[in-house]
């Protein structure tokens, strides 16, 4: 995994947002709450970015490098998860039946 060794507080804060977003798919299409989630993750790391270098000069420089961390961060943690549910699509999922 991205992070190393994650306490219990990093999954305690995980399980929330995916809580969070399991609930939302009760009244929106599921591809409209990942896209919700996928901005508000940008837009709380964009704000991290900015809060890290403190002016918005300083920030300009940081925007590559930001952009190429997050992309590698984000790339990572889904192939890793998409690899997880490979292995236990039928633990996570029920099959949905093949079409003849």
């Amino acid at each position: 995994m991205s992070n190393n060794n994650p306490d219990q507080a990093f999954w305690e804060r995980v399980n929330a947002i995916i809580n969070a977003a399991n609930a939302q798919c009760d009244a929106a299409d599921p591809n409209h709450v990942t896209a919700s989630t996928m901005y508000a993750a940008a837009r709380f790391n964009a704000f991290i970015v900015a809060n890290g270098t403190g002016s918005a000069e300083n920030m300009k420089p940081e925007k590559e490098r930001a952009l190429d961390y997050f992309t590698e961060q984000f790339r990572q943690m889904m192939a890793e998860n998409l690899d997880d549910f490979i292995a236990n699509f039928d633990k996570y999922l029920e099959p949905i039946p093949q079409q003849s």
